[in-house]
């Protein structure tokens, strides 16, 4: 019953905001898309530094978006939070008839199968017709692919997965010998993929992966500026030689 108040006293909240303030009345759909990306990245940041306090906050956020989207589509009698809410449970209901049917599974792997064969059931052309045109490529990747492995299109072993990295970096070092510019970056995308296909099966977030790396990179950058600062210097100043050895002091100075 808590919950239930809790989450009625939002709908309260959104009814006001929408009826007396200007700013919230004037919102459309269009405009909050690109807010409610902004609050999805906040969230992945979050999560990628394990910050609890901040995913709670941004859960917030993005619930809110969601109860914004469904008030205007009850303004335009379309459909209303309540729909939104029966809409899922039933999608939930009818896609796990592992549990809520007579289907049995082995394992995650099977879930994972009969999820997308379900999918299909319902109208669904391609295994692949889910991916959102809009996600990063990164991520479009890592879905593309997980997609894909639930029809058992899939390598069987890391070493499998290896080779074909060493075969596309092969390629692409001929594309780039040849000087065909376009074959090149064809190339250079298949080496991204695989190695995105590689992070599947060392169970790592190619995302992530990538994400750290950049903080990694830039607070290494950030020290090296301050280095040289307490030298009197600007990096734009320094050799590559003498921005390597910054480069180095920091790196040991982090182990340290």
């Amino acid at each position: 019953m808590e919950k239930t108040a809790t989450f009625d006293r939002l709908l309260q909240i959104m009814d006001d905001l929408r009826e007396k303030c200007p700013w919230d009345r004037k919102q459309t759909i269009q405009t909050l898309r690109q807010l409610t990306i902004e609050e999805t990245y906040e969230l992945a940041d979050a999560i990628t530094d394990e910050d609890w306090k901040g995913i709670k906050e941004e859960l917030g956020d993005i619930m809110l978006h969601m109860v914004f989207y469904a008030k205007i589509a009850s303004e335009k009698q379309l459909f209303d939070i309540n729909d939104v809410i029966n809409g899922v449970c039933d999608k939930l209901i009818a896609r796990h008839p592992h549990i809520y049917g007579d289907v049995t599974v082995a394992d995650e792997e099977e879930v994972k199968q009969n999820w997308e064969k379900l999918k299909l059931k319902e109208g669904k052309k391609s295994v692949l017709g889910g991916v959102p045109k809009a996600l990063p490529a990164l991520v479009k990747a890592m879905r593309i692919q997980e997609k894909a492995k639930q029809t058992g299109f899939e390598w069987e072993t890391n070493e499998q997965v290896f080779d074909k990295i060493q075969e596309e970096l092969k390629e692409l070092e001929d594309a780039v010998k040849s000087g065909n510019q376009d074959h090149t970056e064809e190339e250079f995308g298949d080496v991204m993929f695989s190695l995105v296909n590689y992070s599947r099966f060392l169970q790592i977030d190619a995302e992530n992966a990538l994400e750290r790396t950049n903080r990694k990179f830039q607070r290494r950058f950030q020290q090296m500026e301050e280095l040289a600062l307490s030298q009197g210097r600007r990096l734009n100043d320094m050799s590559l030689t003498e921005m390597d050895t910054l480069w180095n002091q920091v790196k040991q100075l982090e182990k340290a």
